[in-house]
């Protein structure tokens, strides 16, 4: 099993209670935040998350992994020095049906690299973006399983994708290293990785059919 670890997680909504549950399942010491004074928030992290400790966001610092799992555009309100220096895990996703257009992720660039431009001093990881909330608790399964569950990594620090990479595996699905940041526009929404369930020999199909693809720029 991974080492213990500690947890950060900004947001208290599903995914973000949905990965704190799994994490503590998993062995991992977690703590939650949101922007709201973390007294506000104590009472929903002991219920919905039994086990994690509601701090403010400023208490996220020291932990071994970051993950934002706040919608795509409350981004610009999180609290960048509470990350910096930081592993942190992008889980978010642009849907402009919801977040309304921003001009931003309508240039062609993956979600992850601008939200890596705006926070700045971090070792981004994208990865558990593209797995439903409730599949996150009900798929997971012991490493060796046959057709176990796999999810995408990308990030461009080596180290860092290293150590989400044994996360992800202790969550309970077979991680697959896609390689940079940018690398994590094969699964974005609207991609067949965002959209279907994968093993890890079809995930490494998927994900080394778009590096040639990006390679020829088509």
């Amino acid at each position: 099993m991974t080492n213990p670890l500690t947890i950060g997680i900004l947001g208290a909504g599903r995914v973000g209670t949905a990965v704190g549950r799994q994490a503590i399942r998993a062995g991992h010491q977690v703590r939650i935040a949101t922007a709201k004074p973390s007294e506000e928030i104590r009472l929903l992290a002991e219920v919905i998350v039994p086990g994690a400790s509601a701090v403010d966001s400023s208490q996220l610092r020291g932990s071994d992994l970051i993950v934002i799992a706040v919608p795509l555009h409350k981004y610009r309100s999180i609290d960048t020095g509470a990350l910096a220096g930081h592993v942190v895990i992008d889980t978010m996703n642009y849907w402009a049906p919801v977040d309304g257009v921003m001009e931003e992720f309508e240039a062609g660039r993956g979600t992850s690299e601008v939200i890596a431009d705006f926070l700045g001093d971090v070792r981004l990881v994208k990865t558990l973006n593209h797995i439903g909330y409730g599949e996150l608790e009900v798929e997971a399964q012991p490493a060796g399983t046959p057709s176990r569950r796999a999810l995408a990594i990308a990030g461009d620090d080596d180290d860092a994708r290293a150590l989400v990479s044994e996360f992800i595996d202790s969550l309970g699905f077979d991680p697959v290293d896609a390689g940079p940041l940018s690398a994590g526009r094969a699964f974005q929404n609207g991609t067949e990785i965002f959209s279907g369930r994968h093993t890890s020999e079809e995930m490494t199909r998927l994900v080394e059919q778009s590096r040639q693809l990006a390679s020829t720029g088509a």
